[in-house]
């Protein structure tokens, strides 16, 4: 698991000195993977104990392991490499991999059990990836409906239920209405699905269950070339066709246990 990840999983438990450390350690992230304790405890104004608690809160064992995990996500640069097929074909395979892994039954089940869904996309890429949310669900006969704007959103939570479940795709969790909207709907315990890039971003902290992806940018130009590196969007995809698979196979086995349950009934 990426610290972007843990600081998500645990953001409700940290105080404001622990936000502090953090804020440090995102703006400073090479740097801390080289540093000891004591001059991150100096940088942040705080003591050494207390940074130990923070990576504690985080359940590592203490900055050992946070620095530990720090390093392992240490990037190899954005530069030009010949084969850049080949570093794109691996790419594809890995994340290919890693989602295959993730459980995707919390967000199977409030997709299933809700009453009404809705989507929001912060962008034009997000709104892609709506429409193709939309598409797969509507094979089994989940109507996504999709809010395009404030006005919008604001008539739907008019007669919004917990029942109700809302699905956000937003690549930094941190534009101006998703984080309105969200908190809006945590405060009606709505549930709430978000889809995002991983790093500590604040929809993602606000969801009931956070999807994330790892883009990935690859150096297509030569050093001098001046055009920002090329970003592959394929995880979003990947990610909702893999989810849609392994929903089919909540439902099947949900309906297996169930058959299960009322044959040991009748039969005693």
């Amino acid at each position: 698991m990426q610290l972007d990840e843990i600081i998500n999983k645990h953001k409700a438990s940290l105080n404001a000195t622990d936000t502090v450390i953090w804020k440090y350690i995102v703006t400073h992230r090479a740097g801390v993977r080289h540093i000891s304790i004591h001059e991150l405890a100096r940088a942040c104004a705080v003591s050494s104990t207390t940074v130990v608690r923070f990576a504690q809160k985080l359940g590592l064992d203490g900055f050992g392991e946070l620095k530990a995990i720090l390093k392992m996500e240490e990037p190899s640069g954005e530069v030009y490499h010949s084969d850049v097929l080949k570093d794109l074909g691996e790419f594809y395979i890995n994340t290919g991999k890693k989602l295959m892994a993730r459980n995707f039954d919390n967000a199977s089940k409030l997709i299933h059990e809700a009453n009404r869904v809705f989507t929001y996309a912060s962008g034009y890429v997000q709104s892609n990836v709506v429409q193709e949310l939309k598409r797969l669900f509507f094979y089994d006969n989940v109507l996504v409906f999709e809010i395009r704007g404030r006005e919008e959103f604001n008539a739907v939570m008019q007669n919004v239920t917990k029942d109700d479940l809302f699905i956000f795709v937003s690549f930094s969790g941190e534009s101006p209405n998703v984080t309105d909207f969200a908190q809006q709907l945590q405060l009606r315990d709505v549930p709430l699905i978000s889809i995002t890039k991983l790093h500590d971003n604040t929809l993602a902290s606000l969801s009931t269950v956070n999807l994330y992806v790892s883009p990935a940018r690859f150096q297509l130009y030569d050093e001098d070339d001046t055009r920002p590196p090329f970003q592959s969007m394929m995880p979003y995809f990947l990610l909702l066709e893999i989810w849609y698979v392994k929903y089919r196979v909540y439902l099947h086995n949900k309906a297996e246990a169930a058959k299960k349950k009322a044959d040991a009934s009748a039969e005693s």
